[in-house]
């Protein structure tokens, strides 16, 4: 699937986010989990900075997203930082409740969390904590398990059960940005979470 993309903005503060104009697909997941990555593997263009040093972002970035032939964007992706990194200072993280809860609390145009988790480690706390928070805030959401290539067929078929067993009704994609499996069903993801929204314009 071929978009233009273009960046937006940068926001450490909710009232820099731009207009809620269009519907908003966010990513989250941990520190090191390949957040930018699956991004930029959407996109198929780099535009989401990957870091040698784990949870260097520290405000939510935005990015417009067309298809070819539209006059405006269909979608705007949030790309939020990374969490559950020890290196960062607490300071740092007391601050980002103040932009990143409201953002997903509150944020109307919010459309799908996509909510990334590492297929290759057990599920960590930070990542249950996560989804127990787009659960409370009754946000739409979708798992994604990311840097499958590095496991076997039978490694990952534990995995997702594990996942499974772990998030129950939970809607689970297994993707690598490496060889691009599961982007065309991430994306049939997103353009279903978007529609509703589409519809509303």
């Amino acid at each position: 699937m071929r978009v233009l993309t273009r960046f937006m903005l940068s926001a450490s503060d909710a009232s820099h986010f731009p207009p809620p104009q269009f519907p908003e697909v966010a990513f989250l997941g941990r520190s090191n989990v390949g957040k930018s990555s699956v991004i930029n593997s959407l996109l198929g263009q780099k535009v989401a900075k990957t870091s040698s040093t784990p949870g260097r972002t520290r405000s939510i970035n935005f990015f417009e997203v067309r298809w070819p032939g539209k006059p405006a964007p269909e979608l705007v992706f949030s790309d939020l930082p990374g969490y559950g990194y020890a290196k960062i200072s607490k300071e740092i993280s007391q601050e980002w409740p103040k932009f990143i809860e409201p953002y997903l609390r509150e944020r109307p145009n919010l459309a799908l969390c996509v909510a990334l988790v590492d297929a290759n480690v057990p599920t960590q706390e930070s990542d249950r904590q996560m989804i127990a928070y787009l659960r409370e805030t009754d946000r739409n959401y979708v798992v994604v398990a990311t840097k499958t290539d590095k496991l076997s067929g039978n490694q990952l078929q534990r995995a997702v059960q594990n996942l499974r067993e772990e998030y129950g009704e939970a809607k689970i994609v297994t993707f690598s940005a490496k060889s691009g499996k599961g982007r065309e069903e991430l994306w049939r993801e997103i353009r279903a979470s978007a529609e509703p929204a589409d519809a509303r314009e």
